[in-house]
């Protein structure tokens, strides 16, 4: 286990909140695992008790670490790093080792408005399927999924039965559509009541709210609307170093 450093200018809290997070990493504190208490970190560490708290709760905040009342703090299960490609949520668990699940919310047709006839470049009043599903990973929730699709694309789309299936797997096995560009956008929320009674969070806990477009041959056939847990989901990307101009050299 690592030290606190005293003539470090990284606060001491920070540096207790990296050495946690190796153990968790290491495997040396697994996922359920109680971490060692306030008292115990105190005396290891040499910290007050309101050093070691605010390292916890920071660890608490991030989704490392999740306390039960009476019993102590626990190793929570590491996030799930959301995919920035086109990918159906079935595909993506599949990959990670996962096993995809659906609720079935709600599903029906509704006219499209003046955005979504926009969106789609279809006349105001075209029908729109509008699907609503819970997504979960072994079992536990992680997504509220929203998905609005114009009816001419997949006709009677509402009357094959999803299950767990994925939903774009349907649209090409069935109705030929094959996905081939999308963009996304993600924004930071809060969970409405309805939301979080569904992905089992307290209302007003943090999600990922994303919206995502999905093309065919250049036309957007699919607009999604999903809520996500923030607490089961990070996200990483990579970093490109903008080219610089340099001058040309004078004569």
């Amino acid at each position: 286990m690592g030290k606190i450093d005293p003539t470090s200018p990284v606060p001491k809290y920070f540096q207790l909140r990296g050495i946690l997070l190796e153990l968790i990493d290491d495997a040396e504190l697994p996922v359920d695992a109680p971490i060692p208490s306030e008292r115990e970190l105190c005396q290891r560490f040499g910290l007050s008790r309101m050093t070691v708290r605010q390292a916890v709760d920071h660890l608490v905040t991030e989704g490392r670490l999740y306390r039960v009342p009476g019993k102590g703090t626990f190793v929570a299960r590491p996030k799930i790093e959301m995919p920035l490609r086109l990918v159906s949520f079935t595909e993506d668990m599949r990959a990670r080792g996962l096993e995809p699940g659906a609720r079935d919310l709600d599903h029906r047709t509704v006219q499209a408005n003046a955005n979504l006839a926009r969106v789609f470049g279809i006349p105001v009043g075209t029908g729109v399927h509008v699907i609503e599903r819970l997504r979960t990973a072994d079992g536990e929730p992680m997504a509220v999924e929203r998905s609005q699709i114009p009816a001419t694309v997949a006709p009677d789309l509402l009357d094959t039965p999803l299950g767990d299936a994925s939903l774009y797997d349907v649209l090409e096995k069935r109705f030929g559509v094959v996905f081939d560009a999308g963009e996304q956008t993600i924004e930071a929320g809060l969970a409405d009541a309805a939301d979080a009674r569904l992905l089992d969070l307290p209302r007003g806990s943090a999600v990922l709210l994303l919206q995502r477009r999905s093309f065919m041959n250049g036309t957007c056939v699919e607009l999604a609307v999903s809520t996500y847990r923030a607490d089961r989901y990070q996200l990483r990307s990579a970093l490109e170093i903008p080219r610089r101009n340099h001058p040309a050299s004078r004569r």
